[in-house]
């Protein structure tokens, strides 16, 4: 390990060149302002220059020896004049525009609604400085232009297959766990969503989809900082508080924060099973309550500038939650086929868990001559659970003497991996080309004791139990190359990945060894009239593998009559996507077409001669899903903004039943969601948001899942200057983000209905302190030392 920690932060050392004048044009955000105008000429010519890839790049051909007069301009922004040096025109540059009416001793950023921009590889959603920024960073996702949420779950074009990352880096947490995070993230900490259907070359292979989390970044020289606090009240309180502090000060900046959260957790369902062989109904109602009194996230950022191209960066995150815990008591009450109570049992469930999961990054960043760059970065990540559980039932049977049996099971699972890959790219004023490799190695193993007293005393049960062990190495290669040839943008990659892994359960015996190479092949093409209608094309082959714990077959008990359990020999699911675009005037619209071989996922089987209820990981034959996405914002008036994204998908799966049958699911669905923004004082960005959505019936493999809507309103003001911000939250209003989720064919029938606690008020309050204006001569200078290409 220690050797690839040497080679992972090793600097990258090279020499720059010299060459012809070009550079970059930005806002005082550092974000790229693009076809801005460029007019650059000496006392011989005079030359005007579009920016090119919609990326703010400027470059002039010409070589000359005298000084140079630059005028850069752009709708909105102050006009930028600079007499350049033979010095200055030997390297790149960064012009930095002022918008118009503002400050020059002062950045000053106006409240506004969320903007939906199209690149030619994905959809960026930025929320920074928007209303939603009083919500949690999970609240947000289910906000964010295609993404849709119902039952907790989150899915792009109708696909819960997701790979989450932040800032580009994955986060090797479950679902539920990802949940908890976000929750703790303050949304104010989130710049911008990126929803990239078909993702580049230079990114992992893994899942249909990818939703990266951008982070904000400090801007400001000097030390600031941020305490946060908030409360939310849903049947049970919840609390989260924490301390986020910034310093810049010539080439070194560092970042850390930490996040306490506490609380306790309710989830309410209610279960039906329908054996048709006994002509009986089983109901279960369960209530579960889970109280989480420390819930730690932290993150740490250290950047060192060695010089005006080199650039050092390290950093951690991490979550952890020492312990978790709860008791559910659930009866369970079974009737005969004149609906009559005939036998009925009652099982305690008590239980406890814990998760410790820390990520360390290391990055060295080399720039040189005329847009080329160097990147090496490495992480490591460990994430440890562990999950005890004592179950005691009691039986009164039709027929049969009354009973009484306990088990307990006692799971604990580390994932561990290493990662390390080595990014080159090359920009020009019309062309891109990034290439790079990448080696990863995970090692995870889950180890389930369990006991109980079925022989008539506390045992020890080595046929319940078993060890699961699982090693996964995989390579990597790609290449990618974008260009720009008039209003036509182009960009297209290949990824090589081969990937060597081995399975192994102890009870039963079974191994799973495979190892294979796979292309992803991706294009994208992007075309923009004289009137700013945008139209897009790409295509992208993508690879699902099997999350790990998918992979231990180990029976994982809810109560007596039902398990969990995953597949050893579960295999990756292949994805082909393909997406039509049109952007104009706010209006996004996305025609898509994906098609799934072998998709993964949880179904339900329930076994008559055992009466179990079986949740299980497996391979269903196939998916197949088209529709459209429509989204639009209107600036009504100046103080009301509306806001409109709707989806209509027709989805199809086709999977093996019990009976190793054929049955097909399909539905269309159509999603729709609204919100209006209300601008109702601009001194104090006092702000009222109201938003509604709508989920019609859905499926998954075998499962139904019903409609579901929620109404939610958040009002956020500031105060003293607008160093206290603070908001208030109004979620399910009306108590109806409720599912659902059902099985029916053959002689499968069962659902269960499922409640997540989702209605709550919630009160945030964030105090700012230290620095926090932006000298714009000082801007100026940061920026451009640290965006030189």
């Amino acid at each position: 390990m220690s050797k690839w920690i040497l080679i992972g932060l090793f600097p990258i050392w090279v020499f720059g060149q010299q060459g012809v004048l070009e550079g970059k044009v930005v806002n005082e955000k550092g974000e790229a302002l693009s076809f801005a105008t460029v007019v650059i000429g000496d006392s011989q010519q005079r030359t005007q220059v579009e920016a090119a890839d919609f990326e703010g790049h400027f470059k002039w051909e010409q070589q000359v020896q005298d000084a140079v007069f630059l005028e850069v301009s752009y709708v909105g922004y102050r006009t930028h004049k600079q007499v350049l040096t033979a010095v200055d025109y030997s390297k790149s540059l960064v012009v930095v525009l002022l918008q118009e009416g503002g400050e020059l001793d002062e950045l000053v950023i106006e409240h506004k609604a969320p903007l939906v921009k199209r690149k030619v590889d994905r959809l960026e959603f930025n929320v920074e400085n928007s209303a939603l920024t009083s919500l949690s960073g999970w609240e947000i996702l289910g906000k964010t232009p295609g993404v849709t949420s119902q039952g907790g779950q989150l899915k792009i074009k109708g696909s819960p297959s997701i790979v989450v990352t932040i800032n580009d880096k994955k986060v090797m947490l479950s679902g539920e766990e990802l949940k908890n995070l976000l929750e703790n993230t303050p949304g104010k900490d989130v710049k911008s969503i990126e929803v990239i259907t078909n993702p580049p070359a230079n990114y992992e292979a893994s899942g249909s989809a990818v939703l990266n989390i951008v982070m904000t970044k400090n801007t400001m020289d000097g030390y600031r900082g941020v305490l946060y606090g908030k409360y939310e009240q849903s049947t049970y309180d919840k609390e989260l508080f924490g301390l986020t502090q910034y310093y810049r000060r010539g080439k070194f900046s560092a970042m850390g924060s930490y996040y306490r959260g506490m609380g306790t957790y309710l989830r309410e369902g209610f279960d039906v099973v329908h054996f048709v062989e006994q002509q009986t109904t089983w109901e279960s109602d369960m209530v579960r309550k889970d109280k989480n009194r420390a819930q730690h996230s932290y993150t740490f950022n250290l950047e060192y500038d060695l010089d005006s191209l080199t650039n050092f960066t390290f950093g951690a995150n991490g979550y952890i939650s020492p312990l978790s815990e709860g008791v559910y008591k659930v009866p369970t009450l079974i009737y005969n086929a004149q609906g009559e109570v005939e036998s009925r049992y009652t099982t305690q469930n008590d239980h406890h868990s814990a998760t410790d999961y820390h990520n360390f990054f290391g990055q060295v960043d080399r720039k040189w001559g005329r847009g080329n760059r160097l990147i090496w970065t490495s992480y490591w990540t460990n994430n440890h659970k562990d999950n005890f559980q004592r179950v005691n039932t009691q039986l009164n049977f039709k027929d049969q003497a009354a009973a009484e049996t306990t088990f307990e099971s006692d799971n604990s699972s580390s994932v561990r991996l290493f990662s390390t890959q080595l990014d080159y790219s090359v920009k020009r004023s019309l062309w891109n080309w990034d290439s790079g490799v990448k080696y990863s190695a995970v090692t995870t193993s889950s180890n389930l004791d369990f006991y109980d007293d079925e022989l008539g005393s506390w045992n020890f049960r080595a046929d319940k139990s078993n060890l699961f062990t699982y090693n996964e190495h995989n390579f990597a290669a790609y290449t990618t190359a974008a260009y720009t040839w008039k209003k036509w943008s182009f960009k297209g990659g290949l990824r090589l990945e081969y990937t060597d892994f081995n399975g192994e359960v102890s009870v039963p015996k079974e191994q799973n060894k495979q190892h294979y190479l796979e292309w992803f092949p991706t294009f994208y093409a992007q075309y923009e009239t004289e009137n700013h209608h945008q139209f897009g094309f790409s295509y992208g082959k993508r690879i699902s593998r099997p999350t790990y714990s998918w992979l231990n077959p180990a029976k994982s008990y809810y109560n007596l009559f039902s398990y969990f359990q995953g597949d050893v020999q579960l295999k990756a699911m292949i994805i082909h996507n393909i997406n039509l675009t049109y952007t104009w005037n706010n209006w996004n619209v996305d025609v898509y077409y994906r098609k799934e071989n072998l998709p993964a996922m949880e179904i339900s089987f329930q076994d008559p001669q055992t009466n179990h209820l079986i949740y299980k990981f497996t391979n269903i034959k196939e998916g197949k899903m088209g529709g459209l996405d429509l989204g639009k914002n209107w600036e009504l008036f100046s103080f009301l903004t509306w806001n409109a994204y709707t989806s209509i998908q027709y989805n199809e799966n086709y999977f093996f039943g019990m009976d190793q049958q054929l049955y097909q699911n399909s539905r269309w669905i159509f999603y729709g969601r609204t919100s209006a923004e209300f601008r109702l004082d601009k001194a104090t960005d006092w702000n009222l948001e109201i938003g509604y959505y709508y989920n019609s019936p859905a499926i998954q493999g075998t499962f139904t899942i019903s409609k579901e809507s929620s109404t939610y309103l958040v009002m956020n003001k500031k105060f003293f200057d607008k160093k206290i911000e603070a908001s208030l939250l109004f979620n399910d209003i009306f108590k109806t983000e409720k599912s659902k989720v059902s099985t029916n064919y053959s002689n499968q029938n069962n659902y269960f209905l499922d409640y997540q606690d989702t209605q709550k008020v919630t009160f945030s309050i964030r105090y700012n302190f230290g620095n926090q204006t932006i000298k714009n001569k000082r801007k100026v200078e940061g920026t451009e030392e640290q965006g030189r290409i």
